[in-house]
């Protein structure tokens, strides 16, 4: 005999359907603002960033793939695209010959360093700004508390790689 499931209240329900509604509105306003600021994407931007917080600029596609939380086919989808853009270069990698070393080029770190002044803004005026010191404070709390149970579960696997 099945169980019955536990609904959500009305105010369970508010919640969670408002940080869902928040979050997607929030990802494409801010999406649509920097492909109009810099012509990035939000995922060349998110994946220039990571690179740009590295010292020298590069990493392995591995890790950047598990930094990024991204499938194999997206990572590699984008690699090819940014590449032609001239945004990144692979290398092959020292310590790995079966995966290549994916770094960021000069008019990479260019586009990321025009780019991000720009979105910081967008950030602060759609979400930051909107908020006391306070709430953010709140807000933080939640997202760590979220992420932390979220961390302690199995990791979820690629179909890629199955």
């Amino acid at each position: 005999m099945a169980t019955e499931p536990s609904w959500l209240s009305t105010r369970e329900d508010r919640a969670w359907r408002g940080s869902l509604r928040m979050h997607s509105q929030l990802s494409a306003r801010l999406n649509q603002d920097l492909l109009q600021d810099s012509g990035l994407s939000a995922s060349e931007y998110e994946m220039l960033v990571v690179l740009s917080e590295h010292p020298d600029g590069r990493m392995p596609a591995q890790r950047l793939r598990s930094q990024l939380l991204w499938e194999k086919s997206r990572l590699s989808h984008l690699m090819r695209r940014m590449e032609q853009r001239g945004l990144i270069a692979r290398e092959s990698n020292p310590a790995d010959a079966r995966s290549a070393m994916v770094c960021l080029t000069p008019q990479g770190r260019n586009a990321i360093t025009e780019a991000a002044p720009d979105h910081v803004l967008r950030v602060r005026q759609h979400f930051i700004d909107l908020m006391t010191p306070e709430e953010l404070d709140i807000v933080t709390a939640i997202s760590d508390r979220v992420l932390a149970h979220l961390a302690e579960l199995p990791e979820i696997e690629d179909p890629a790689d199955c």
